[in-house]
């Protein structure tokens, strides 16, 4: 016996050995389709539900920002509208109180800075610091090289940061 009629015994007589078997495993079950099919849809369904959500929480917090904004401002401008009306009353003012009328009106203007966390910051006869400060002149003087010796425009900080810098000279030495 060759191995081709053995063969042919073994998977029974005149059968090609891919009969009923694999035509049923080659279709899909109709039931485990289906539930792919829901499995599918449903997880469509969240992942879109998600962007949405998503797109509406970007756009409440960029509206959130915005107010944020708008409501820091406006508080800030009512503080510099009360300086403003100090300078109306110092103009109506006669000449002789003038000036202490603006001396006051610079310790207002000062304080709300103060408490809106904006403050100056000292350059003179300090070590001139880039950070800080902006060279526009080097002038001799008898001060060390790298001193401030004057300042033209005087620089701010709003909490930690730098919001103008200093316009100062800077000593060159002799």
């Amino acid at each position: 016996m060759n191995d081709a009629e053995r063969s042919e015994e073994q998977t029974g007589e005149g059968c090609t050995g891919i009969s009923d078997t694999a035509t049923l495993s080659s279709q899909p079950d109709s039931t485990a389709l289906d539930e792919q099919k829901k499995a599918i849809a449903e997880l469509n369904d969240r992942y879109l539900r998600l962007a949405a959500d998503f797109e509406n929480f970007k756009k409440r917090t960029a509206r959130d920002r915005e107010t944020i904004s708008n409501l820091a401002n406006e508080r800030f401008a009512v503080d510099i509208i009360e300086v403003l009306d100090n300078f109306e009353r110092a103009i109506k003012a006669d000449d002789a109180h003038l000036r202490e009328g603006i001396v006051q009106i610079q310790h207002l203007l000062n304080s709300q800075l103060q408490r809106h966390g904006i403050t100056s910051l000292d350059a003179l006869k300090k070590q001139f610091n880039p950070a800080e400060h902006e060279a526009i002149a080097h002038v001799p003087s008898d001060e060390k090289e790298g001193i401030v010796i004057d300042e033209v425009a005087r620089g701010y900080r709003m909490h930690d940061k730098v919001i103008r810098h200093a316009k100062v000279a800077v000593s060159k030495g002799r």
